[in-house]
């Protein structure tokens, strides 16, 4: 391990220097997005145990699928992490041992873990009766620093997921103190509006607790702010007129005013901002208003950009990062098959030592996302992370429409359709062994009558798409 963090951050300087490729890791919430994933080019998944991971909800993998993930994923040469990354009360630190052994037998390729007592009590079990499995430590652990890695590192951890709020410079910092442990960073996927993922908002508005694997990501719900004024004798907040965000109050121009204000740390005057009382109303809580503080920096209860980081893969494999990682157990097989396929590219391009294609950028623009952002791997002003407009995702470039699920030896294959699509339609072929464009010409019902339209999920369609497309998937070009 030392020797190839040496030379990755030879490379920097050196571009003939050969270095390892950092493995691509992708999310799987069911077998199905794990067997996507690796075809179309992750090394490794990841998989949560449901009770003890932060996806309690939409996860497939109880422990019959964990078995089969990971005996399928050694058949193929490839890696199967079980997340088990929650911050547990005491409940669940009682029956943690009993419920992680069956899944320990299994032989996971790593245990991605979060909370120190329950990383003491699987190590202390693991040097006296359990097979040794590496662990992982989650981002949950929120590591900023070279000094906690090697903290980590005695602890027995062999690898650290690095906290999102670390830019790339820091990132390299860390890999030149600690060469000798393997390094992961995330590169794409939704970000929280909480310290890597340490949030309340689904607790405080739904009591569904996000740190132990419930989370209903409030933060991308559509919200008015409503002005308040001073709480009465009651104690409660009087409500004035609402204010739709991003439309009749300017955030960004607030914030600005608030930083300009605050910019001798608290030696200039309190900016009004700061002592505004604010009431948040969710679309589907008409009339409930709940109180939200905000401070000098503003109101962070908002929703965030997606990262995307395929434009800095190169720097972080000649800074000798081991893994890149990709978020979203919850997304669509899709959403797996477009990012592994993507960031394959990109990680093959560095490490051939090929520039950067832009036209990456333009494919992950064919997903749905809140807006990208490199999140604090660049340093930009805080407004850059913020998506004040819009909760919900948009597809810019093109929309998933279906899934191959058998080919006739005529060239016509039976198309299980997602969303609309109709004759005249451009439609991209997207197959680990390459994409192509074809323009639907015709398409018939199941029974052979012919039709101008897919309407639709559920529904399947036969469609004339030619060369081998066992397995593959649908995009309309928008």
């Amino acid at each position: 391990m030392r020797i190839v963090a040496i030379l990755a951050l030879a490379a920097v300087d050196n571009p003939g220097v050969k270095i390892k490729p950092p493995e691509l890791l992708l999310p799987a919430g069911s077998l199905a997005k794990m067997r996507a994933a690796y075809d179309f080019g992750a090394d490794a998944v990841y998989a949560g145990q449901p009770r003890y991971s932060l996806r309690a909800r939409n996860n497939e993998f109880r422990l019959e699928q964990i078995g089969q993930g990971i005996a399928e994923a050694h058949a193929r040469g490839r890696k199967f992490f079980v997340t088990s990354n929650l911050l547990p009360h005491n409940d669940k630190v009682r029956t943690y041992l009993r419920d992680i052994e069956p899944v320990i037998a299994l032989r996971p390729d790593a245990l991605i873990m979060a909370d120190p007592g329950l990383i003491m009590m699987v190590r202390e079990r693991m040097e006296k009766d359990w097979p040794e499995v590496p662990i992982h430590l989650s981002v949950q652990a929120n590591t900023v620093n070279w000094a906690a890695v090697k903290f980590w590192q005695k602890m027995g951890v062999a690898r650290i997921i690095l906290s999102r709020e670390l830019s790339l410079d820091e990132v390299e910092a860390i890999r030149n103190e600690c060469p000798d442990i393997e390094l992961e960073v995330f590169v794409h996927g939704a970000l929280c509006i909480a310290y890597s993922g340490r949030c309340l908002l689904s607790g405080y508005f739904n009591r569904r607790d996000p740190n132990q694997g419930t989370c209903t990501n409030a933060c991308r719900w559509d919200y008015k702010t409503h002005g308040g004024t001073d709480e009465t004798d009651s104690g409660e907040v009087q409500p004035t007129p609402p204010v739709q965000l991003g439309s009749d109050f300017n955030f960004a121009q607030a914030q600005a005013e608030a930083e300009g204000a605050f910019a001798a740390c608290g030696g200039s005057p309190r900016h009004p901002l700061a002592d505004r009382v604010w009431l948040l109303e969710e679309k589907e809580r008409p009339g409930e208003l709940m109180p939200v503080m905000e401070d000098e920096h503003g109101t962070y209860i908002m929703n965030s950009k997606d990262l995307r980081a395929v434009e800095h893969v190169e720097r972080l494999v000649k800074i000798g990062v081991d893994s890149l990682k990709i978020e979203g157990r919850t997304k669509s097989q899709y959403y797996v098959t477009r990012t592994a396929q993507i960031y394959r590219r990109a990680i093959d391009d560095a490490v051939a030592g090929r520039p950067f294609d832009p036209s990456l950028l333009l494919e992950l623009e064919g997903l749905s996302n809140r807006g990208y952002t490199a999140g604090f791997l660049e340093r930009r002003p805080s407004q850059d992370y913020q998506n004040y407009l819009s909760g919900s995702s948009q597809a810019h470039r093109s929309q998933f429409v279906g899934e191959v699920k058998s080919v006739r030896e005529d060239g016509w294959a039976e198309v299980e359709t997602k969303n609309r699509f109709a004759v005249g339609d451009t439609l991209e072929v997207i197959h680990p062994g390459g994409n192509r464009r074809v323009t639907l010409d015709k398409m018939s019902s199941l029974d052979g009558e012919a039709i101008q339209v897919a309407s639709g999920s559920p529904l399947r369609v036969w469609v004339p798409l030619g060369a081998p497309v066992e397995g593959a998937l649908l995009a309309r070009l928008l």
